[in-house]
């Protein structure tokens, strides 16, 4: 697949799923399958920490189910690996390898995100393809990281000229101050991962997001972002 094809369907994707191998205690499969039916479009292998061998045999599960539901796969933090895992991308913190160093490890028809958490930041990610905003909520998947709120969300809604995701401490309850704030797609860790069932939490979110219409400038910056 090339770069146009990932960019032009991270341009209709909603609801990103965001887990490390064993979400809720359970095999990765078990919780992905079902979140993917349930309308899980975007999917991030999260495993800080961990060793190649272990994210590699992750991604195989991840590849292959992504692929089943014709939804994108990103791995965190680890652009060296992209191309043997079989990724569609990669995403990078402030804190870890710049874009243009990320794109050139993972490939360069390969989607490169990066999280923000500032203005700031949010108008200094020239390269990316898509970014996530947050957290908006205090959330213990980011120890130490203060809650930005909505306003942020609000700046990247008027700013941001490619694709963004409000993350952090969006459930079912919460999503919708993001929303109102001019969220048009969510990223979710607990709500989805930790479910019970993890196909209808996914179902319900979607639902919501799916009732915010899609920003038609925002579609066509995220084909023109910079490579």
């Amino acid at each position: 697949m090339d770069l146009s094809t990932r960019r032009d369907r991270l341009s209709r994707a909603r609801l990103y799923l965001v887990c490390d191998a064993v979400p809720g205690g359970r095999p990765l499969v078990d919780v992905l399958v079902p979140a993917l039916r349930g309308g899980v479009d975007l999917f991030q292998l999260r495993m800080k920490g961990a060793d190649d061998a272990a994210v590699l045999a992750a991604a195989a599960v991840a590849r292959e189910a992504c692929a089943a539901a014709g939804a994108l796969f990103i791995l965190n933090d680890r652009p060296e690996l992209v191309a043997a895992a079989g990724a569609d991308g990669a995403h990078v913190g402030q804190d870890d390898l710049p874009i243009a160093r990320a794109r050139e490890l993972a490939g360069a028809d390969r989607l490169i995100g990066q999280s923000t958490h500032s203005p700031a930041q949010v108008d200094a990610s020239a390269g990316a393809d898509y970014l996530g905003v947050g957290p908006v909520h205090t959330t213990p998947t980011k120890p130490g990281r203060p809650a930005v709120g909505t306003d942020l969300v609000a700046y990247a809604a008027a700013h941001a000229t490619v694709p963004f995701f409000a993350i952090g401490g969006l459930d079912g309850a919460t999503i919708g101050a993001a929303l109102a704030a001019g969220a048009t797609r969510v990223a979710i860790v607990r709500a989805i991962a930790e479910a019970g069932d993890p196909e209808a939490a996914a179902r319900a979110l979607r639902a919501q997001v799916d009732a915010t219409p899609l920003d038609e400038p925002d579609r066509e910056a995220s084909r023109g972002a910079a490579v």
